[in-house]
């Protein structure tokens, strides 16, 4: 197939995409405008020695990047070194008491007597029947919904009794446990979407079901790792990656895009990948009177998920006795979510999330000394915090709350810090409200009411990533690769066909003087 297409963006789903589309046999042209690739799934790193990973540090479920590699011919496990964590994560609770979450379905049930002796005994029905909701619900998140036919397709209506729409995430785990602790230690995973389980739907019990099931990993180097080998298989294949080279603009002919524009020149395309954060690349590189669904109006009028305050700490010494993942959940932990999704307030009590990945992995600090990665839920920027004072007043009060995990007399021994804020989040790292998880997933943001992998609005305009369908989180964004390239290819005349190597590669797009749109 000889055609040409432009990739905006070299974080996972971008990555995923073109290693999916040059094996194709698709000319695929990478544009990042950072230094290197992996969006907000790549290392940061200090001239100290000390490295971290910059936004996801849990790796789950990776059958669906193992299976991107075996399609194009390659071996995930031959280029990573992927270690399954048991414990996978310590839960500290504010009402007291913690719970060490394991696979070992016998010693979690143990675990889970120690807090509930009752609820001890729900956890393999839990596991049972969210098993079979995975597996009925699968093909759902592996299809595009380009319409409402999608949706009320005869499959997904009867899914409705299983996934229970009507009910929030909390109330569908209520129906298993009881201790309110319990519940929140199966429900937290709804931050991996930035939302409270009081208002995620039932559906994503799914989420810490994949934790028990399939393992939550870290991978050696940290989750930068995975893009490093993503675009290491993606130029194998025959992917051109350009770092450092930002759009700044699209050509269209009509409603159809033909041209990207760049610093160092412009490319003529028969189509595009959008793997940027969705609403700020609508916004920059499409004029509003091209976008009917997806208008300012409407982007503005849409629910985005909260945003974090993040301080990546190089500390003098180590934490051998504290575990590589550590949750933190407030005494009032209700009021703690009320404040960040609608009083727009930092509250006085946090809730917290600490990676102490060195005791697992002593790559990424110097000998005898730690990283420590602390994420801080927080309001978007949709709300007036002034970060400017907020963030120092907010940076003393999480040294101070890390002593309830544990972490005490950290701030003295910090060697390295870094801090980003919603509103660094929002102006350097180009995401819309600082939102870092993107558009929320509440059910009139979901399916065919999120943003389409073949995006409704444009001819030869393809979306990936978190901010559309399925939705966030790695596994998922992914999936939504896999989705895109499919369509994409299928609408070129072509078929994915697993296996092998191309079996032709077709010439380098010429560089052309196409002219960006205003």
């Amino acid at each position: 197939m000889s055609k040409n297409v432009i990739v905006i963006g070299a974080g996972p789903g971008g990555l995923a995409s073109a290693m999916l589309l040059a094996h194709a046999g698709l000319n695929v042209r990478v544009l990042e405008r950072l230094p290197e690739v992996g969006g907000r799934t790549r290392t940061l790193r200090s001239e100290s020695g000390f490295h971290f990973d910059l936004g996801p540090t849990f790796f789950l479920y990776p059958t669906v990047l193992r299976s991107i590699f075996e399609h194009t011919g390659l071996d995930l496990d031959e280029r990573l070194d992927l270690v399954r964590l048991d414990p996978q994560y310590r839960v500290v609770f504010g009402k007291g008491g913690e719970l060490l979450a394991t696979p070992d379905v016998e010693r979690m049930e143990q675990a889970i007597a120690a807090l509930a002796p009752l609820d001890a005994t729900r956890f393999q029905d839990f596991l049972a029947d969210n098993r079979e909701k995975l597996e009925r619900f699968r093909p759902c998140l592996e299809t595009p919904f380009l319409g409402w036919r999608d949706v009320l397709s005869r499959r997904l209506l009867s899914l409705l009794p299983l996934v229970r729409p009507w009910r929030s995430l909390e109330q569908e785990v209520g129906q298993y446990f009881s201790d309110e602790r319990i519940r929140l230690a199966f429900t937290f995973q709804s931050k991996y979407l930035g939302m409270s389980p009081f208002r995620c739907p039932s559906l994503f019990s799914i989420l810490s079901f994949l934790e028990y099931e399939h393992g939550v990993y870290h991978p050696i180097g940290g989750c930068g790792a995975v893009t490093r080998a993503m675009a290491d298989a993606a130029t194998e294949l025959g992917a051109k990656i350009s770092t450092g080279e930002e759009v700044r603009g699209l050509e269209f002919r009509r409603k159809r895009v033909v041209g990207v524009h760049t610093d160092r020149g412009s490319y003529p395309c028969d189509a595009i990948v959008i793997n940027a954060d969705f609403a700020r690349a609508m916004k920059r590189f499409v004029p509003d009177r091209l976008r009917r669904r997806w208008s300012d109006r409407k982007i503005a009028k849409s629910r985005f998920s909260c945003s974090t305050f993040m301080l990546y700490l190089g500390i003098e010494g180590r934490f051998d006795d504290v575990s590589h993942h550590t949750i933190y959940i407030p005494e009032r932990y209700r009021r703690n979510l009320e404040d960040i999704e609608r009083n727009g307030v930092v509250s006085e009590e946090l809730s917290f999330y600490v990676q102490n990945a060195s005791v697992t992995d002593p790559t990424l600090a110097p000998d005898g000394m730690s990283t420590l990665y602390v994420l801080v839920p927080v309001p978007n920027r949709r709300f007036p915090i002034d970060w400017s004072t907020e963030a120092p007043r907010l940076r003393g009060k999480v040294f101070r709350h890390l002593k309830k995990i544990g972490l005490g007399d950290v701030e003295r021994r910090v060697r390295y810090e870094r801090m980003i804020t919603p509103e660094d989040w929002d102006r350097r790292h180009e995401i819309h409200l600082g939102a870092t998880f993107s558009l929320a997933h509440n059910l009139r943001q979901m399916l065919h009411l999120r943003p389409r992998n073949r995006f409704a609005d444009l001819d030869g305009v393809y979306l990936t990533g978190g901010g559309t369908h399925p939705g966030s989180g790695l596994p998922v964004i992914f999936e939504s690769a896999r989705i895109t390239s499919k369509l994409l290819v299928e609408d070129f005349g072509g078929q994915m066909q697993p296996g092998g190597r191309p079996s032709r590669r077709v010439s380098e797009a010429p560089v052309s003087g196409l002219v960006a749109a205003s």
